[in-house]
């Protein structure tokens, strides 16, 4: 891959005593939306956490951007949206972007834009605490559009939402790839998978599979998403039996 978005090597955190990522190895494209998927505890976040430069690492390198992952050049270059909403239940959804503007130095119209990318327009003025859930995650994502970022992390951001804002963020997630970012999107939904230009498939702190929706159906010879991880999982399963016996 020439001039990845990401590139990540020897990868490992450990926390509590256990190794949530160990040895990790990754490259990311700009201008596809990457999909991380795979069952809750599998180290997802933790991947996620660590490109963004939050997450305390025991070894590795991530480079985002071609700098240093969490260094301060960054640090307009990348949204990130967690699980939980990040903006402030008791300000309205334009004052929270205002906040967040001045703080990463937006430009004057940011706010308006990241508004509408959205579909917020019609609650610009109602307080954060008031809103829906869907509706508070749109809020933070756009908070974390507010740059027009070069890479977008987002964790989980379809959660709790009906499937015709979930069509909608997807579609958005596109178009932000389709003008050249890197988009990476975390699920534990199988079915979303189908909505993505590449897959990373994790299990227990490791991928499994890199590549297009198409080419695991086909690797597999299973036309469903869920199907084919499991048949991955299977046969993952079978090798180590197989080389526990030898």
């Amino acid at each position: 891959m020439m001039n990845p978005a990401i590139s990540v090597h020897g990868l490992t955190v450990v926390r509590g005593g256990r190794t949530v990522l160990g040895d990790f190895d990754l490259e990311v494209a700009a201008g596809e939306v990457t999909g991380l998927l795979g069952p809750s505890g599998c180290g997802k976040s933790t991947l996620m956490r660590a490109l963004v430069g939050v997450q305390k690492v025991a070894g590795g390198t991530v480079t985002v951007l071609g700098e240093p992952a969490g260094s301060r050049p960054l640090r307009d270059r990348i949204g990130y949206v967690t699980q939980a909403p990040s903006v402030y239940d008791d300000l309205s959804v334009t004052e929270n972007l205002r906040f967040f503007a001045r703080v990463l130095d937006a430009g004057p119209d940011a706010v308006d834009r990241a508004i509408d990318l959205v579909d917020l327009a019609s609650h610009r003025d109602a307080v954060v605490r008031n809103l829906s859930g869907g509706q508070r995650s749109r809020a933070s994502l756009a908070a974390a559009l507010l740059t027009t970022p070069e890479l977008l992390v987002l964790d989980e951001p379809t959660v709790g939402l009906d499937p015709v804002l979930r069509r909608d963020l997807w579609d958005l997630f596109h178009r932000l790839a389709a003008d050249g970012a890197a988009v990476i999107v975390s699920s534990h939904v199988m079915d979303e998978a189908e909505r993505c230009d590449r897959l990373l498939l994790m299990r227990e702190g490791r991928l499994i599979f890199t590549e297009s929706p198409k080419a695991l159906k086909e690797r597999t010879g299973i036309d469903d998403i869920e199907g084919a991880f499991l048949t991955l999982v299977e046969a993952e399963d079978e090798a180590k039996d197989e080389g526990s016996a030898a």
